[in-house]
């Protein structure tokens, strides 16, 4: 095994790597030559598909009420949508170092084979544990495919061009996040199983293309025994279990149990003693090949990449979460209210793309970080401005705002991290990136639930009706909005809780503003280092089966 580059040579390389000329090597893929390659295209296809079906994946919630119902679930409905999330995050980075010892492309045939069978168990499900099965099942794949879809585009191109090729990704997850709750709103009452079903196929053209078009190269291992050794265990067990059992105590806090409860503190407790624990051990002389090396955040541009990913996350969830709240607050129907998102999610597409360019283009990425931070601050401070009567168009161009800081923020963050790491660390830097960013999106939902429930609760003795004042100072705001509870109630009372919705959500917005804020010093930290414009990688796609 290699010894991972001194921190000497990765300075050397952040100098002099963007001023050298085209390489001769048969490692190195000039964007010439990629233009011309089929196979790099069919590659490109394969990878955004895969991001396309897994983000469509995550996206039931408009479907949740009328599944929980059929299968009679009652309290567990929490875990039909938050497993997904649960296995997506906890698998990122030991699957990114099964990618560094098995190469990429059987860990991603793996994958799509597991997303398949997981969507086929969700499909044909008779009982809630079923489909929690299969959802879990659905969500370790969707990590992995995450995960390597982003990795993939790493090997294929220069660090300079990385954020126009990962804009792609991007949308085709964007459309897939479309799709998603407006097909399984459309499906859900007579037909939801085909929810899953249609996963099947388009998995099944993936695996076509993936077997037999994509061939990606790397160094093999002499024996499953040499390949066997090299994986991490110690560090990923601890890693998961850490992951697993911050997510077990957050994720149904509120919901199954108060966040004051055993059952939520006792988890949180012990993942962050695994946590420390996995730190410790990375970095110890026991560690042969560390899943999560502790170089990756001893550099200040990695460091600062890795905390904004995290940061731009939690906003990024944390609108996306309350959005669809306050169009139901006007009373949109859960499909109307995923309808009504279109144009957050529509406007980030041709941003990020232009974004990733613009990089590609100037070679630079703090000043895109830097409008993009503003324009997220921004973006969230104007939501405060939201009322129940606000007009159409003032809120699409609200949304406009909030989706451009989005746009040139999220494209770029990965190109930036790898500026200054070795290309040797692509890999396991992606998955802790991949890992981040899913770890945003779950803390995304928890702090702005919590914040808006609270919310709601200190303002509850405002509705004279004993029994809906009873009912919402539960921490049953959020279920409430979403259920068309609200439209039962009388004129006063529903005025008094329109009411409280609208300042809840002000103090939900002016929160994320902070946060926000937060986010913008990474821009401080990280610092200018010149984008590779070659690629000299072990991995991609081999030369020699392409002529």
């Amino acid at each position: 095994m290699a010894a991972p580059p001194s921190s000497l040579a990765v300075e050397h390389a952040e100098k002099t790597l963007a001023a050298e000329g085209p390489d001769t090597e048969k490692n190195v893929t000039t964007p010439a030559s990629r233009s011309a390659n089929w196979r790099f295209s069919l590659t490109m296809v394969s990878v955004c598909l895969m991001a396309f079906v897994a983000s469509i994946g995550s996206s039931i919630a408009t479907a949740l009420p009328h599944i929980s119902n059929e299968l009679q679930a009652g309290q567990s409905y929490v875990w039909i949508a938050s497993i997904y999330m649960f296995a997506q995050t906890a698998v990122q980075p030991p699957c990114a170092q099964l990618c560094n010892i098995f190469g990429r492309k059987n860990p991603m045939i793996v994958s799509v084979l597991m997303f398949a069978a997981g969507s086929a168990v969700a499909a044909s499900s008779k009982t809630t544990v079923a489909l929690i099965v299969g959802r879990l099942v659905q969500g370790l794949a969707s990590g992995c495919i995450m995960m390597l879809s982003e990795l993939i585009v790493c090997d294929l191109v220069p660090l300079r061009e990385r954020g126009k090729y990962v804009g792609f990704v991007l949308t085709a997850i964007a459309l897939g996040t479309v799709v998603g709750p407006i097909t399984s709103g459309a499906l859900a009452e007579h037909h939801w199983r085909w929810i899953f079903y249609m996963n099947i196929p388009v998995c099944g053209i993936i695996l076509v293309i993936l077997v037999l078009f994509v061939n990606l190269r790397y160094n093999k291992e002499p024996s499953w025994a040499k390949a066997i050794s090299r994986i991490d265990w110690v560090g990923n067990t601890l890693f998961c279990g850490s992951a697993c059992s911050i997510m077990l105590g957050i994720i149904p806090a509120g919901n199954s149990h108060p966040w004051s409860s055993w059952r939520t503190i006792s988890p949180i407790v012990i993942g962050g003693v695994c946590w420390i624990a996995t730190v410790v051990f990375e970095g110890s002389k026991f560690c042969r090949e560390p899943a999560i090396p502790p170089r990756l955040f001893t550099n200040r541009t990695s460091a600062a990449g890795f905390f904004m990913s995290f940061m731009t996350s939690i906003c990024l969830q944390w609108a996306g979460f309350f959005w669809p709240v306050y169009f139901q607050m006007r009373g949109a129907s859960p499909l109307k209210s995923a309808i009504d998102l279109l144009p957050f999610l529509l406007f980030l597409l041709p941003v990020a793309g232009i974004s990733g360019a613009v990089m590609s283009k100037i070679g630079r990425y703090r000043p895109l970080h830097a409008v993009g931070f503003v324009l997220i601050i921004l973006g969230l401070g104007l939501n405060t401005l939201l009322k129940p009567r606000t007009p159409t168009g003032v809120w699409i161009v609200l949304q406009m705002i909030n989706a451009t800081g989005q746009g040139l923020v999220i494209p770029t963050l990965l190109p930036a991290i790898m500026a200054a790491l070795a290309e040797s660390d692509t890999a396991v830097a992606t998955g802790v990136f991949s890992f981040l960013r899913s770890f945003g999106y779950v803390w995304g939902i928890v702090l702005s639930s919590i914040i808006f429930n609270n919310e709601v609760t200190k303002s509850v003795w405002r509705i004279e009706d004993s029994t809906v004042r009873t009912i919402f100072n539960g921490g049953q705001a959020y279920e409430k909005i979403s259920g068309g509870y609200i439209e039962t109630l009388s004129p006063a009372t529903l005025s008094e809780v329109l009411s409280i919705y609208n300042e809840s959500l002000k103090t939900i917005w002016w929160a994320a503003v902070a946060f926000g804020c937060v986010g913008a010093f990474g821009v401080l930290i990280e610092k200018h280092i010149p984008l590779r414009q070659k690629l000299d990688t072990e991995y991609g796609l081999d030369d020699a089966q392409v002529r």
